[in-house]
């Protein structure tokens, strides 16, 4: 039995998320139908990292187990069967213990921002023409990465035994038009991202204090404040070196 990684990438705006779910269509959902044709059986997959509706993804993994050989011409045949917006873009045999998700070491997202009206990014970029103080929104990234209780950017029916969170980097960045958010960690927890990046840009408007701000990560209260999946890329799942072998 080989156990592969599949590495995947996605536009979700038409998707219900990452996780296959009943009753609606899914990256997962489109995966495992296009293996099945392909193997003439059902294909399992685990996710490495689960992405809500309408998150987009530049990668991510799932890992799935095969006795037989794989076509040579896999990846060829596979995205022949997907829709536009995904996209299998490698295959690497690992170790028959690799996970896709709990080896990965750490991930990191993007959420972006447009300040100008444009039809191209509609989909993928939050269109925000207000004033914003780029220099809190530094300050609030600075004090980010100093943190380690999230409890207060977490969706409330999450079901995680804690809420602590290891951030590597936490920063804004400008390129352009555009005001980006990137912020990778060991783990996040659902609607984390979004809930972070709604509450600092409260704080570069003005609409909310920076003491205010600060005592959310008390573990006292919700932020209460999101934006929407619109802008939010799932951008690379890390994993230790030598776990990824190229076929």
């Amino acid at each position: 039995m080989q156990r592969y990684f599949l590495e995947v990438a996605y536009k979700g705006t038409q998707y219900s998320g990452f996780q296959i779910q009943e009753n609606a269509n899914t990256i997962q959902a489109e995966i495992e139908r296009a293996l099945q044709i392909i193997h003439r059986r059902p294909i399992t997959l685990t996710g490495s990292s689960r992405t809500d509706a309408g998150v987009h993804a530049l990668q991510n993994f799932f890992h799935f187990d095969e006795e037989l050989p794989l076509h040579p011409q896999f990846l060829y045949k596979v995205n022949a069967l997907l829709p536009d917006d995904i996209v299998v873009k490698n295959l690497f045999p690992v170790a028959d213990t690799a996970h896709s998700r709990f080896d990965a070491t750490s991930r990191a997202y993007e959420y972006r921002i447009n300040r100008t009206r444009n039809p191209f990014l509609q989909e993928t970029a939050l269109f925000y023409p207000y004033n914003v103080s780029i220099e809190l929104l530094h300050t609030t990234a600075a004090i980010i990465k100093e943190q380690n209780n999230f409890f207060a950017f977490s969706k409330t029916n999450t079901q995680v035994k804690n809420f602590i969170c290891t951030i590597y980097r936490s920063e804004w960045v400008e390129e352009g038009d555009l005001l980006l958010y990137r912020v990778e960690g060991n783990r996040f927890l659902r609607g984390m991202v979004r809930l972070l990046t709604a509450s600092q840009l409260k704080v570069g408007r003005g609409k909310l204090e920076l003491k205010a701000f600060e005592q959310l990560f008390e573990g006292v209260g919700k932020c209460g404040f999101s934006v929407p999946s619109t802008g939010l890329f799932l951008e690379k799942v890390q994993y230790p070196d030598g776990i990824l072998k190229a076929d």
